[in-house]
């Protein structure tokens, strides 16, 4: 059998974006996506995920990027004085490898992220990581512990396949950048697995759409849907409506969320997860 997940990245971020998803569940193919608790348009998330509860939400937690939930003092190694979380996720990265942020106050803001979605009536479905950041083996270690403490046994593992990047970007070859993005994810996949293991965790058998960000287009989704294994398969999304909102954010995907909804609610897509006999679920349904 073949079981698809479609998750959307970056709910709560905008206005527009929390309007591309719903779109995209209520009237295209999208079934889950992930909230981040520090968004600029957390509350209007949380409103529209209360109003559509057959689209599953988890926990986008974020390391990288606006203010931290947690107190500045706190977490002091992690943020800045003004609770502002590091820049990028080169400089993350950089002062984890150093040892300059502790791995306490990751956990601390992770799991109080966590506790801003619950307390808000949301009980997320699964836990994945803004930029990916839990691929590095200090953040998934700090993951893997709160969501066993917390019971969130589900988790996004983003690694993918370099063949099934390759068709996604067929007709042409993949970017180097993508390809680059692909194998710093495929170096951490043992400590993935090694700490998945250990806390009894799951994650689909597949994971598709790391290499496309940035570049997913109708074509290109139709192609990850045709080309589906057997098993348990998460496509990530980032669809939305580009706006004002949108453009102050700074994130690098703007005009390009517009052309994932439209993909997304493509009747094309649509087949073509018929055509392959795929079962749309949401992480709520990961067995």
């Amino acid at each position: 059998m073949i079981n698809l997940i479609i998750n959307a990245d970056d709910f709560g971020l905008t206005p527009g974006v929390n309007e591309g998803i719903i779109q995209a569940h209520r009237k295209g193919i999208l079934t889950s996506a992930t909230l981040m608790a520090n968004g600029g348009a957390f509350e209007d998330a949380v409103a529209r995920a209360k109003e559509t509860p057959s689209l599953g939400v988890g926990c986008h937690l974020v390391l990288v990027g606006g203010r931290a939930i947690s107190p500045p003092a706190e977490i002091p190694t992690l943020v800045g004085p003004d609770g502002a979380l590091p820049s990028s996720l080169q400089t993350l990265v950089k002062r984890l490898t150093l040892g300059c942020v502790y791995v306490a106050d990751v956990e601390r803001e992770i799991r109080a992220q966590i506790l801003k979605v619950r307390n808000a009536g949301i009980e997320p479905t699964h836990l994945d990581t803004h930029k990916h950041t839990h691929v590095h083996p200090k953040v998934m270690a700090a993951l893997c512990r709160v969501a066993r403490e917390m019971g969130l046994l589900r988790v996004r593992n983003p690694s993918e396949r370099l063949r099934d990047l390759w068709r996604a970007a067929s007709p042409g070859a993949p970017s180097w950048k993508a390809l680059s993005r692909d194998a710093a994810v495929w170096a951490a996949e043992p400590w993935f697995q090694s700490l998945t293991r250990k806390y009894g965790l799951q994650s689909p058998d597949n994971f598709l759409g790391l290499g496309m960000t940035g570049r997913l287009d109708s074509a290109s989704l139709i192609r990850l849907i045709v080309t589906l294994r057997e098993g348990y398969t998460e496509i990530m999304v980032h669809p939305g409506i580009c706006d004002a909102d949108l453009a102050h954010t700074g994130s690098r995907l703007q005009k390009h969320r517009e052309l994932e909804l439209e993909a997304l609610l493509s009747l094309d897509a649509r087949q073509a997860v018929e055509s392959r006999g795929a079962r749309l679920i949401s992480y709520r349904d990961l067995t």
